[in-house]
């Protein structure tokens, strides 16, 4: 019996390329020189797409594919998948949420922590000599006892709230309604009151056509010359254009980012700014997280090809 053929977006560890390759017949669209062409010549035989979170799957890859049945998402951002395509079709979509949740909530933490005590800069004193030669390194911000907002109180934004609680910050939160999970934290509904409200406001919903730039200029404002804007999300919850303005220019007091648009090449403009800590897109990038990330689609492209209910469904 002939393995059921997979549309591979994106490479993947060892550790998830080997059990793949022995239980499907991988088609591998990102090593294709001519895309187009690949497509057009095996897309009538793909029956799933194994993708990532940032490749997703558009509108023109799915049409591609007419006998498609299921994407599989690396990941837990499904914004880059085109959903009204895939509903139209009747094509079910999964995703690998819980089990990057606290790698992603641990870095976002960490990432303040990095900003607000310089950590970066103050091992590159060190390093260079000037602990010696100067003496020792600026005075930086305290954490405990501070404001934090977080802009999405799901699996996430909890988990952060979780981390923060042992600070002793006054925590709040933005969402689309109060959440019972979160009595004793303060709700928030307006994004820029949330922001005028925190010194460390934290970015954590999930990405759609809705909450596109939902940090715009009015919300980086109200954070202010003192705050620390931290996006563990999606960057296109973030207007970059009015965050990289008000870096530049002192309105913002300084930024952690672990997701960019049009990453890996990301706005060269970053590069320039001391106030920005720039990560490479790797809030979940444990190898434990990876290999349960990796289970999980495997474990979901598996239910269906057998007939059986999806782990973690989508649509």
């Amino acid at each position: 019996m002939s393995k059921p053929v997979v549309l591979q977006m994106g490479a993947y560890p060892e550790w998830d390329e080997v059990p793949l390759s022995a239980q499907y017949d991988l088609r591998r669209y990102f090593e294709a020189a001519d895309k187009e062409a690949f497509l057009a010549e095996c897309g009538a035989e793909v029956r799933a797409i194994a993708t990532r979170g940032e490749l997703g799957a558009s509108r023109k890859i799915i049409e591609a594919c007419p006998n498609l049945e299921l994407i599989s998402i690396y990941g837990v951002g499904f914004d880059a998948v085109d959903l009204e395509a895939c509903r139209e079709r009747g094509i079910q979509v999964t995703n690998t949420p819980d089990v990057l949740t606290g790698d992603v909530a641990d870095l976002g933490v960490a990432m303040m922590l990095a900003v607000a005590r310089g950590i970066v800069g103050a091992e590159a004193w060190v390093r260079g000599g000037q602990w010696a030669a100067k003496g020792n390194y600026p005075l930086q911000r305290r954490i405990w006892g501070k404001k934090a907002g977080i802009l999405g109180l799901g699996r996430i934004g909890f988990e952060i709230a979780q981390r923060l609680r042992g600070f002793g910050m006054d925590i709040a939160y933005s969402d689309i309604a109060a959440k019972d999970y979160a009595a004793d934290l303060t709700f928030i509904a307006d994004p820029v009151a949330l922001a005028r409200h925190s010194e460390f406001l934290f970015v954590a919903l999930a990405a759609s056509g809705q909450t596109r730039h939902i940090v715009n200029r009015e919300v980086i404002e109200a954070l202010g010359p003192e705050g620390v804007l931290v996006n563990v999300s999606r960057a296109s919850n973030i207007d970059e254009a009015a965050l990289i303005a008000a870096l530049q220019d002192g309105r913002l007091g300084a930024a952690a980012l672990d997701v960019f648009d049009n990453e890996p090449q990301i706005d060269p403009r970053f590069l320039e700014l001391p106030n920005v800590l720039l990560q490479p897109h790797q809030a979940s990038g444990t190898v434990e997280t990876r290999k349960a990330m990796g289970e999980l689609v495997r474990n979901n492209l598996a239910a269906h090809f057998a007939g059986q209910p999806l782990l973690t469904p989508v649509v």
